[in-house]
């Protein structure tokens, strides 16, 4: 069935039907990436309208530049085909000089970050450790000593946030059974078979009993460990995830839409990978990381918590850890749920699956937000493409 028959009718018909059994699978994804809390519960991440940060608009000819690619020239509209974008945001120097949205989508319209959400997360740590609610090296259990006696015993803040915590957990995402699955009923992503107890997010944990290896050695990638993380927020903060994030980060963005993050069945945020913004806002958050974190007179992120996102990181745990194969032989580093591609102009980025990414040029000013319907989760030639896209529109800026 082509996309644009998905959920047609009153009712639509069975075939284009999009519910929690399918709508992480092609080509059902092209139409619930944009209307997640259609499909599962939601928390508001409210903005200001009174108080939305102005991005001037300096159209220039970006869409209709070939992109070297390779050696060789690529039309712009084909990039976009071929890594099945669903809206492109650049901004240079603090304007937006190109944007795309598919049929079905604009400006105003939430797309799923998946795992950029996980980045989002990294951003509002930072301002809580700033504040003194949060300490990096403290342990997770003398927070949550709910997961005492599991494979995070030991386990701190610091690991978490750089997913260098030693627990056995294969993030496969096209596995059928084994832990993934239960984590994925657990958190309302999926849905329960016939006579299946619910579960949810919080008690998930006690499934994690067994280690990989040691806390602190090579990059692991563990998406409930960003998770626990934003248990381990609310639980300090004494407050829900979705409301410091909006207080905290979305209203003094200057943010033009609300967000929205996805909750389990007792409300508990999925930090992991279920938060949703429009484009334009996403890009924001890109230029305020530019902007070393200030709009205005006002810092809202702490610099010195982008500046370590940019220059700590272990380039020795990232190569021998598990993601270091999908961008085979780039210089990169990941700090605070954030990764950094090292050379003469850092650029830091998140990735999410099925093609979500924001990528940040502080030094060239230039901020790139993408969401995209990949048809499979982890697409190596999707995502190399994507980055050889991104650098040749790099390369053309500062040309």
């Amino acid at each position: 069935m082509h996309a644009t028959e998905l959920m047609k009718g009153f009712p639509p018909e069975r075939a284009g039907q999009v519910t929690l059994a399918n709508w992480r699978k092609p080509p059902f994804n092209k139409w619930s990436f944009h209307h997640v809390r259609e499909i599962v519960p939601s928390a508001n991440i409210g903005n200001d309208p009174s108080d939305i940060w102005d991005l001037p608009r300096a159209p220039g000819d970006l869409g209709s530049t070939p992109l070297m690619i390779d050696g060789a020239a690529r039309s712009f509209a084909s990039f976009l085909s071929d890594t099945d974008t669903d809206a492109l945001v650049v901004l240079h120097r603090g304007r937006i000089i190109y944007d795309y949205y598919k049929p079905g989508m604009d400006r105003d319209t939430p797309h799923i970050l998946m795992s950029v959400s996980k980045s989002m997360l990294g951003l509002l740590a930072g301002i809580l450790v700033e504040q003194g609610t949060l300490d990096p090296e403290a342990l997770v259990t003398s927070i949550i000593p709910e997961v005492e006696g599991t494979a995070y015993d030991g386990a701190t803040l610091r690991d978490l946030l750089d997913m260098r915590a030693g627990i056995q957990f294969d993030e496969n995402y096209l596995a059928s059974s084994g832990a993934i699955i239960e984590y994925r009923k657990a958190q309302g992503w999926d849905p329960y078979g016939l006579g299946e107890t619910p579960s949810d997010l919080r008690s998930f944990y006690s499934a994690l009993s067994e280690r990989d290896g040691r806390h602190g050695g090579a990059f692991h990638y563990v998406s409930p460990n960003t998770d626990l993380l934003g248990w381990v927020i609310e639980r300090r903060a004494g407050r829900r995830f979705a409301d410091l994030m909006s207080d905290l980060v979305w209203k003094p963005l200057g943010s033009g839409n609300n967000a929205y993050i996805t909750v389990d069945r007792l409300g508990a945020p999925r930090c992991a990978g279920g938060m949703c913004t429009t484009a334009e806002d996403l890009a924001r958050v890109g230029e305020l990381l530019v902007r070393n974190g200030r709009r205005g007179s006002s810092q809202i992120l702490p610099q010195a918590w982008l500046s370590d996102i940019v220059s700590g990181g272990d380039r020795d745990a990232w190569d021998k850890g598990d993601f270091a194969g999908y961008l085979p032989g780039l210089p990169v580093r990941y700090r605070s749920k954030w990764y950094t591609l090292d050379g003469p102009a850092p650029m830091t980025f998140g990735i999410g699956v099925f093609g979500q990414n924001l990528f940040v040029d502080p030094t060239n000013e230039i901020v790139i937000a993408k969401f995209s319907s990949h048809a499979l989760p982890m697409d190596n030639e999707r995502i190399m493409l994507t980055m050889k896209g991104i650098e040749a529109i790099r390369c053309g800026l500062v040309a």
